[in-house]
């Protein structure tokens, strides 16, 4: 279905894919991710399987337990974009920046 899509026709067989990306918690909705800027990790290997990229492998090097993925302004709320303002500011900066997946795919060869 994506096949065709510019980052599998870029990369030459065997080129890797490298993703990294704001976690939504598994089996969330369209909406929740259009909405709050997080993806769920299975959303995303879909896209990049579909392209015709096999899955090699993931690391938790990005991963942030105390991103609840709740906030009024979504994963802006959180920094270093701050949406929020001052407005509960060293809360945010406590918390961190987003929980994220690192996933890694290679176009066969």
């Amino acid at each position: 279905m994506l096949r065709g899509c510019s980052v599998y026709t870029a990369l030459k067989p065997g080129g890797i894919l490298g993703v990294s990306e704001h976690r939504a918690p598994a089996g969330s909705t369209m909406e929740f991710m259009q909405t709050t800027g997080y993806v769920s990790e299975e959303y995303v290997t879909q896209l990049a399987t579909d392209a015709g990229f096999e899955f090699v492998a993931s690391s938790e090097i990005n991963t942030n337990p105390l991103d609840t993925k709740d906030y009024a302004e979504g994963v802006w709320t959180l920094p270093p974009t701050l949406r929020m303002g001052e407005q509960d500011k060293e809360k945010y900066l406590a918390i961190g920046e987003s929980d994220r997946m690192t996933l890694k795919f290679r176009k066969p060869e």
